[in-house]
């Protein structure tokens, strides 16, 4: 099973580190590859089956937040027959309203773990911020944190502070962002925990559509967030997991700098990857991938 680097679409107006966007018009068609990034790095190899996980699973979670949030997804590249798209295409494409985008990682934190984890024990903080003393890698926060970063094209992302996003986009704005941001993760963690995952932290993107603040690029997937197995929960070690976290373990474990060119993925962290990220679908959707 080989997995899709690039999109051979015509029309390519965006190259991500993921996703590959080509303009249809008035709307896009936005394809999530099997590229795989990690600390902000794009690995040279992929992962099969996980750009139509990532699509498949954002429309999940955008149909099931779409009352507390409008979003930009017209249609899965499954329903436009229209556009003559292959069957593996259809299955990883999503067709998107265009959006002005606004360049803020909204990421929201419910538990303390990644880089989190590694702030606080250095300096007893979060983002800056001071937090309860005693706690252990993989504590519930007492209420979720929002610790925005920028959202760099190259490079790594920086932290922001609230007052940075403030002076960016307006206070009415930055509040809407961390307000939305906060409702949409406490909905997604009460869906996730009945499905036996905890969703510990996640990413999400905004942008203005039709004069409303909408989410856009891709919502609650295993590339944006960490997922947890409920069973396998105890605070004070790394958790079991269904997401891309198992990658950035195995590249601390070379001893990886973090910095390009990133190492070739041996084909069982491939395959461990993979198993991961198909199960996340099926506990969250009650679905298989199609």
């Amino acid at each position: 099973m080989q997995a899709l680097m690039e999109s051979p679409l015509p029309d390519l107006v965006y190259r991500g580190k993921v996703r590959d966007t080509h303009d249809l018009g008035d709307d896009f068609l936005m394809v999530a590859t099997d590229r795989i990034s990690a600390f902000d790095v794009v690995m040279p190899n992929g992962i099969p089956d996980k750009g139509a996980v990532l699509s498949q699973i954002s429309a999940f979670w955008f149909a099931k937040t779409q009352h507390l949030v409008p979003n930009h997804l017209i249609d899965l590249g499954t329903a436009r027959q229209d556009l003559g798209l292959s069957t593996d295409m259809q299955r990883r494409s999503m067709i998107v309203k265009k959006a002005e985008r606004i360049d803020v990682e909204c990421i929201v934190r419910g538990y303390i773990t990644g880089s989190a984890w590694s702030e606080y024990r250095k300096t007893g903080t979060v983002q800056d911020k001071p937090m309860q003393k005693g706690l252990v890698e993989g504590d519930k926060f007492p209420e979720p944190l929002f610790t925005p970063t920028t959202k760099a094209e190259v490079g790594h992302d920086e932290n922001m502070s609230y007052e940075e996003v403030v002076d960016m986009v307006g206070a009415d704005t930055a509040a809407k962002l961390r307000d939305t941001a906060i409702e949409v993760f406490n909905f997604a963690h009460d869906v996730a925990i009945e499905c036996g995952i905890i969703l510990a932290d996640t990413k999400m993107e905004f942008g203005i559509i039709d004069g409303q603040l909408s989410l856009i690029d891709e919502l609650l997937t295993p590339d944006s967030s960490r997922f947890w197995d409920v069973e396998g929960y105890a605070p004070g070690k790394s958790q079991p997991n269904f997401d891309k976290q198992f990658v950035r373990d195995y590249l601390d474990s070379v001893g990886w700098d973090h910095e390009p060119p990133a190492p070739a993925l041996p084909d069982d962290i491939v395959a461990k990857t993979r198993v991961r990220y198909l199960e996340a679908f099926k506990r969250l959707t009650s679905s298989d991938l199609s």
